[in-house]
C-alpha cells in the first residue's frame, strides 16, 4: 500500500482517484492520521459508504459516543462565542437534529423553490451580459459565487449591500485543514457570528417573509429553539446555502472545458440538462469527504471492525468513482442512468437544499451554453487548481474567454479528441 498522502494538498487533490482506487481494492475501510495530527477512518466503497451515511451507530455529535464521564474529560474548552458552533443541525442526532431539520425544511420544498427560477434566471443573464460586454470573466467569482450567494441571501432576507462581506469569511473558514489553521480562522469566524446575530437582532425589531423571520417566529412560537441554535441556523444555511453549487458550477464547467465533446452534445440537445447535473455532480464530487461521524458501538464496516468513539469519514469522492457502481467512472457520461451518486449525502441528513442546487445548476448551465457557446480557458489548464482542502472540492479562480466575432480564436481540442485531465 502507498503512503498515506497531503490529503489536503492542491497537488493531491487534483487527482486523488488512483489513490481512492487503490484502498478500495487493497484496504476499503482504512485507518489514518488525520490533518489534525488524530486518528481517523476512511471508509472508501460505495456500498459502505451509503451504509455509513445511514448508520445510528454513527453519530453526528461526538459525545454520543462518550459516556458521561468520558464527556466531562474530553469537553475542550471553547470561547463563549464559539458556543453557536456546537449547536449547528449538521452536528446533531434525533432528535435535535430532527426537531431542527424541521423548522426550515418548508423554505426548500419543491413550491418554494420554483418560485426562485425567474429570479435565478435573471440573474444569471445580467452576469453574462456584463461578462460579454468584457470579453472574459472569472468563472468562480464573475458567475459561479454571485448565482447562489443571490439566492441564499433573497431567501435569508439579507440586504444587497451586504451580500459579498461574508464571502471572505466563509473562504477562510472553510479553507482550516489544522488545528493552528483554526487559531487563524478564529477572527472570520468571530466576525461571522457577531453578523449573523445582528441579523436575528434585527429580525427580532421587524420581522419579514424570509426564513430568519420564520426561524425567529418559530422561536417565539415555543419550538424550542434556542437563541443559539438560531444563530447556528442562519451560520449553516450561509455557508451550506451556497458553497456547494458555486463549486458545481465552476468545477463541472472546467470538467467540460476539458471534455469538449462534453459540451458540445449538451450544447446540442439541452434536454440532457438534468441527468448532465447527476453526472457532473458525480464526476467532479465537489463534496470530497462526508462530514466526521463517530461510532457509538464497536462496528463491523466492510468486514474491518472499527471501535467504538472513533472518527469516521465517509469518502464520497471514492464512492461516486466506485467502478463496481459506475461503469467506466472517469469518463464523464452526460445520459448516465443509474446515477445514484452520494454527493447530497444519505439517511437523515441528506442535503436539505438538494432540489435548489440542481435547479441552480441547471439554470446556470444553461445559460452558460445559450449565451457563451464557445467559452474556453483563459490560461494554461496546468494553471487552474483546486484550492486547499479536503471536504470541498473547490476552485479559487477559472478565468474564461467569451470569443467574439473580431477576436482570433485560441485552438481548441476536437470535439472527438480525449481530453481528460484530473480535476
Amino acid at each position: 500500500m502507498s503512503t498515506q498522502p497531503d490529503l489536503a494538498s492542491p497537488e493531491f487533490r487534483a487527482n486523488p482517484w488512483p489513490w481512492y482506487a487503490e484502498l478500495r481494492q487493497k484496504t476499503p475501510v482504512h485507518q489514518i492520521t488525520f490533518t489534525d495530527g488524530k486518528p481517523a477512518w476512511l471508509v472508501l466503497r460505495y456500498h459502505d459508504v451509503a451504509a455509513a451515511l445511514k448508520d445510528p451507530r454513527m453519530a453526528k455529535n461526538p459525545f454520543k459516543a462518550l459516556s458521561p464521564q468520558e464527556q466531562k474529560k474530553n469537553l475542550p474548552w471553547m470561547p463563549g462565542f464559539l458556543k453557536p458552533l456546537t449547536m449547528s443541525m449538521l452536528d446533531q442526532d434525533a432528535p435535535d437534529h430532527t426537531r431542527l431539520r424541521g423548522l426550515v425544511h418548508k423554505a426548500f420544498t419543491p413550491g418554494t423553490i420554483e418560485q426562485l427560477r425567474a429570479g435565478i434566471e435573471r440573474r444569471c443573464d445580467d452576469l453574462l451580459a456584463d461578462a460579454k460586454a468584457r470579453g472574459r470573466m472569472d468563472l468562480v467569482n464573475d458567475f459561479a459565487l454571485p448565482v447562489p450567494l443571490f439566492v441564499i441571501t433573497e431567501m435569508l432576507g439579507i440586504p444587497v449591500e451586504e451580500r459579498l462581506r461574508f464571502r471572505k469569511w466563509v473562504d477562510r473558514m472553510v479553507g482550516v485543514t489544522k488545528r493552528s489553521e483554526m487559531f487563524l480562522a478564529i477572527p472570520a469566524i468571530w466576525a461571522f457570528l457577531r453578523y449573523v446575530r445582528g441579523l436575528v437582532a434585527r429580525r427580532r425589531k421587524a420581522l419579514g417573509d424570509d426564513i430568519i423571520s420564520a426561524l425567529v417566529r418559530a422561536e417565539e412560537g415555543g419550538d424550542r429553539l434556542s437563541e443559539d441554535e438560531l444563530v447556528a441556523m442562519v451560520f449553516l444555511l450561509l455557508i451550506a446555502g451556497h458553497e456547494t453549487t458555486v463549486n458545481l458550477i465552476s468545477t463541472g464547467t472546467l470538467a467540460m472545458l476539458d471534455q469538449p465533446a462534453a459540451w458540445e452534445r449538451l450544447r446540442a440537445d439541452p434536454s440532457l440538462m438534468p441527468s448532465a447535473v447527476e453526472e457532473l455532480l458525480r464526476f467532479t464530487s465537489v463534496v470530497e469527504y462526508g462530514t466526521e461521524r463517530y461510532t457509538t458501538v464497536d462496528l463491523d464496516v466492510g468486514g474491518v471492525v472499527i471501535p467504538k468513539g472513533e472518527r469516521v469519514f465517509g469518502v464520497v469522492g471514492s464512492a461516486n468513482h466506485d467502478e463496481t457502481v459506475f461503469e467506466d467512472p472517469e469518463t464523464l457520461k452526460l445520459d448516465r442512468k443509474p446515477n445514484l451518486h452520494l454527493t447530497f449525502g444519505g439517511g437523515a441528513h441528506y442535503c436539505l437544499g438538494a432540489p435548489l442546487a440542481r435547479m441552480e445548476a441547471q439554470i446556470a448551465f444553461r445559460a452558460l451554453l445559450r449565451e457563451a457557446p464557445d467559452l474556453e480557458l483563459a490560461v494554461p489548464r496546468e494553471e487552474v487548481r483546486l484550492k486547499k482542502g479536503m471536504a470541498l472540492r473547490a476552485l479559487g479562480t477559472l478565468p474564461v474567454l467569451l470569443p467574439r466575432a473580431e477576436r482570433p480564436r485560441r485552438v481548441r481540442p476536437e470535439a472527438g479528441a480525449e481530453v481528460r485531465p484530473s480535476l
